[in-house]
């Protein structure tokens, strides 16, 4: 798919990899993840698609600077604008997982498949968990997420006391509450029936929208994410007759 200008602007990258990969080895089996190139502008909405086991939490992982590439030509992270890119390659080099860990904690939000919410914090913590650690807690704003997830009413409640589609909005709400630059959703809505999941995932797509935050979501719904405006990035397969070695592309 042809990238706009905007996305080709390397002022207005979030994101530039080139010649990116990892390799997983176990037994008489490989798996390569491999990225040629790959722009992302800041402000995006970005549809990582690709069948089961293709490499898409694989990439996701890469992008939140949870597992280091095997190889990176090229990696570089510009959370805003305004500011020089940060080397994330040469930081994977020397070791530096402090450095990327304090980018992912204060710049990337993580929407888990099942939220993730820790059982014992009421909504109203775990929402309000990374803001409070980065000491940028704004309750106004924290109220207003609330509301537009139409989850204010439950903000004394713990996890359990939630249905599935409610816990995934407050999984979306503590993902977005201390302002980052990216949000990262790995199948968000996997768990839930289709028209819950094209609530939330409307929802969703519009509070990022308004926060002006990029977004990277995989999912298999291509169909519904297309009608939502989002940019594909699709990751093809290859695997040799026996299936002991698979080899998947980004290609965007």
């Amino acid at each position: 798919m042809q990238q706009s200008n905007t996305t080709k602007s390397k002022s207005h990258l979030i994101y530039h990899l080139r010649e990116v990969s990892k390799t997983y080895e176990a037994r008489d089996t490989q798996f390569k993840l491999t990225v040629p190139s790959l722009q992302i502008a800041l402000g995006e909405k970005i549809a990582l698609i690709g069948e089961s086991g293709c490499g898409k939490t694989t990439l996701l992982d890469i992008l939140t600077f949870i597992s280091k590439p095997t190889e990176a030509a090229a990696f570089r992270f510009r959370p805003e604008k305004g500011v020089a890119a940060v080397n994330a390659g040469k930081y994977w080099k020397k070791n530096q997982r402090n450095k990327l860990g304090e980018l992912r904690k204060s710049r990337i939000g993580y929407v888990m498949q099942t939220g993730g919410l820790l059982p014992y914090l009421t909504v109203r913590e775990n929402i309000a968990l990374s803001p409070r650690l980065l000491g940028i807690l704004d309750e106004d704003l924290l109220a207003d997420l609330a509301k537009d997830l139409g989850i204010y009413q439950h903000m004394s409640k713990l996890p359990h006391q939630l249905s599935t589609g409610e816990r995934q909005r407050v999984a979306i709400g503590r993902a977005l509450a201390h302002l980052p630059s990216i949000v990262i959703a790995d199948e968000p809505t996997a768990s839930l029936d289709p028209i819950a999941a094209t609530k939330i995932m409307d929802l969703f797509i519009g509070l990022v929208e308004s926060l002006n935050i990029t977004v990277i979501v995989a999912s298999h719904a291509w169909r519904h994410v297309e009608q939502l405006g989002l940019r594909r990035l699709a990751i093809t397969t290859k695997r040799n007759s026996v299936g002991s070695y698979t080899e998947t592309q980004v290609n965007g």
